[in-house]
């Protein structure tokens, strides 16, 4: 299984603090998993323009085909003026519209005011839908108060993103079954 951790912002500090936890949990727990951490704050993307995701060079293509051949994908991203930042958009905006197609979703949102939890069920959910991916119904939330000096100092969060990584996991096993068992039936 091959599961790619991507934080979704040039930015900040906490967001890429939560997802080094979550993909260290990631591989403790399923050490048999591909693991693959982009931090966008990392990479040099393009601005998309149009162009078949094959289509782009570097970093872009690197992100973009990474992207389109995981099995499970778990997006962090902070909330900036109530919204998602552009260079997490620009991600999506690369991908073709059924890019998240037989792939599982799961997010964790950093954010400075616990007013930005809609922003997850308002903005991101429904471009994650229309690109067809099978979305972790439930999220990660962390406050500003969950961290300290770079580190999750609230155990509760410790815990919901271990329970974000097993259900990742175990829903991406789930619909692998499905779609074996569905295949099966045509016989060629």
């Amino acid at each position: 299984m091959k599961i790619v951790g991507l934080s979704g912002s040039k930015v900040g500090s906490k967001t890429s603090t939560a997802m080094d936890y979550t993909m260290k949990a990631a591989a403790e727990k399923y050490p048999d998993a591909e693991l693959t951490f982009i931090d966008l704050a990392e990479y040099d993307v393009q601005f998309s323009d149009g162009r078949d995701y094959r289509e782009y060079k570097g970093d872009t293509k690197y992100i973009a085909e990474t992207v389109m051949a995981a099995d499970a994908i778990i997006i962090g991203t902070p909330i900036f003026q109530a919204s998602i930042p552009a260079t997490l958009k620009n991600i999506f905006d690369l991908l073709p519209v059924n890019a998240f197609r037989d792939k599982v979703v799961s997010m964790l949102v950093t954010a400075g005011s616990p007013k930005h939890y809609l922003i997850v069920e308002q903005q991101v959910k429904p471009i994650l839908g229309y690109m067809k991916a099978q979305i972790v119904q439930t999220y990660v939330f962390i406050e500003e108060k969950d961290f300290y000096r770079k580190e999750i100092t609230n155990d509760d969060v410790l815990f919901r993103i271990d329970r974000l990584v097993e259900d990742t996991v175990m829903l991406t096993e789930t619909y692998s079954s499905i779609r074996e068992a569905k295949e099966a039936q045509y016989n060629f």
